[in-house]
């Protein structure tokens, strides 16, 4: 059955969904929600998988709240209600050499999130 599901578009892909945060397209299995957000929204499909159809190493897919990596990926079912969330991955550190962050680098909270 292919129900329609919830995609969760981060910001730096919105320029291909027309700026839209949330989509929606139909499918079974997370890979085929992926191929008809595709034909809807041509060059989605090239930021998320690899041409050997692997997720990105830094795209993160979550249907619901559990990575896709770690349940069947893009074989991975959906059902009516769940949510696909696309985010970019987040990579931190300091700059080779640096041994301490310079005042003023980092906010007082200490998180940066760019999506």
């Amino acid at each position: 059955m292919n129900s329609m599901i919830e995609v969760r578009i981060p910001s730096m892909l919105r320029r291909l969904t027309g700026d839209a945060a949330s989509v929606s397209a139909a499918g079974a299995t997370v890979g085929e929600v992926i191929d008809n957000l595709e034909a809807e929204y041509a060059g989605i499909r090239s930021e998320l998988l690899t041409e050997d159809n692997q997720i990105h190493r830094f795209v993160n897919i979550y249907l619901n709240d559990e990575d896709v990596r770690f349940l069947d990926k893009l074989d991975t079912a959906v059902s009516p209600g769940d949510v696909i969330s696309i985010l970019p991955a987040v990579a931190g550190g300091l700059p080779t050499g640096l041994k301490a962050a310079p005042p003023g680098l980092f906010p007082e909270n200490g998180v940066f999130l760019a999506v």
